[in-house]
Formats: C-alpha cells, structure tokens, sequence
C-alpha cells in the first residue's frame, strides 16, 4: 500500500512470446487475509496473448491442517489454498500438489472435492480402454459424489512449506510442520491411489481450473 492507502502498481515492459512485440506487464501489490502480501501480474498483447499471476510474497512457518468431513455442514469450511498447499484426501488415496504453474484460491470443501472431481472425471475417460484402471475411476467419482453429499466421511489434509494454506474451522486440526517434512512435500503431479489400480496424470495443478 502507499501512503494516502491505495494499491502499489509498477509496470515493466517485455517481448510477447507470441508475435515478439513489446507488451506491458502490470505488476499490483495488495494483501490479502490468510494470503498476507501478495502480487498480482497481468500482460496482454494484442494478438490474443494473454498472462495472469499472482505471488504470495510473505512467507510463514511450514504449516498442516487436518478436518475430518462427516456430515453435510462440514463441506462448507472454509479452505485457503496457496500456490504451495499440497492436499491430501487420504480414504481416496488422492494428492494435489502443487506445479509450476499452480493457482492460488479461497473455496471451501466441497469446492475442493468438485476440483478434484474435474480431474478424476478426465482422467477415467483417458483410462476407457483399460477395465479396472476405468472401473477405479467411476468408484472415485461415486466416492467424492458421496462426500459431497455428506454421505460419506472423509479426512482432507493440507500442508504448505510457506505457511500461506489452511482450513479455517473449529474441526481444523492444525499443526507446524518440522524442516524435513516441509522439505519432503513434492511438486508437480497429481497422484490416484499408489497402491493398486493406480490413475497417474503427469498434469499440473492448474489443468481443469
């Protein structure tokens, strides 16, 4: 923020990968709650080129959250993802974690539970010809369906190295994470089920959003 209280905005000038013509990038600073300082990018260029970012500039103490889901009211919970925030839904045997192009967002459960649904929905059809890989996926959709409709109970987790991510209700059970586990969380894929029938999509976090 500046003085007189509003948002601190720069540009800074680069070549479009596109066409290769000069392009603006505009770069505001703002804060965020649970976020903190963050730094929102966009660039446009006139032959459709289109860029949006956003980097979180604080950083915190590595961080876990952990909500048991069992009923309908429990898939309003608030949950601040950050570009850092690997989510687990152990009972699914799923893991979203972050890549390189990951999205920042303010949702609650059940708005988790519709993204990943997205993804295991896409990933089922790439798996049609394969029979128990494809009958696995339908389980997973029918399980998050369930989920969604407090049907079925089930423990969503996230942990964030940077401390930008949580779960915000009183059934959030949060926890500090030590150096070597903030230094073991991965990057880049999203993972159904190591163990058996396994779904694999070497996709990153931002396909389907």
């Amino acid at each position: 923020m500046t003085l007189d209280g509003t948002q601190a905005v720069f540009i800074t000038r680069t070549q479009c990968p596109l066409c290769h013509k000069e392009i603006i990038m505009n770069w505001e600073r703002d804060e965020i709650p649970y976020f903190g300082d963050i730094m929102y990018i966009t660039a446009c260029c006139d032959c459709s080129f289109r860029f949006t970012d956003t980097m979180i500039l604080s950083q915190k103490e590595p961080v876990r959250y952990e909500i048991s889901i069992e009923g309908p009211e429990d898939i309003y919970a608030k949950v601040v993802r950050s570009t850092s925030g690997t989510i687990r839904v152990p009972e699914l045997g799923i893991v979203v974690e972050p890549g390189s192009v990951s999205e920042s967002y303010i949702t609650n459960i059940e708005g988790v539970l519709d993204r990943i649904l997205d993804v295991v929905v896409s990933a089922t059809k790439w798996v049609s010809d394969e029979p128990e890989k494809y009958e696995h996926g339908l389980q997973l959709q029918e399980m998050i369906h369930e989920a969604i409709d407090g049907k079925r109970k089930l423990t969503m987790i996230i942990e964030d190295p940077l401390g930008n991510s949580a779960i915000i209700s009183e059934k959030a059970i949060s926890s500090k994470l030590t150096q070597e586990q903030a230094r073991m969380l991965k990057t880049g894929m999203i993972v159904f089920d190591a163990e058996s029938d396994e779904i694999e999509m070497d996709a990153y976090d931002d396909i389907g959003n």
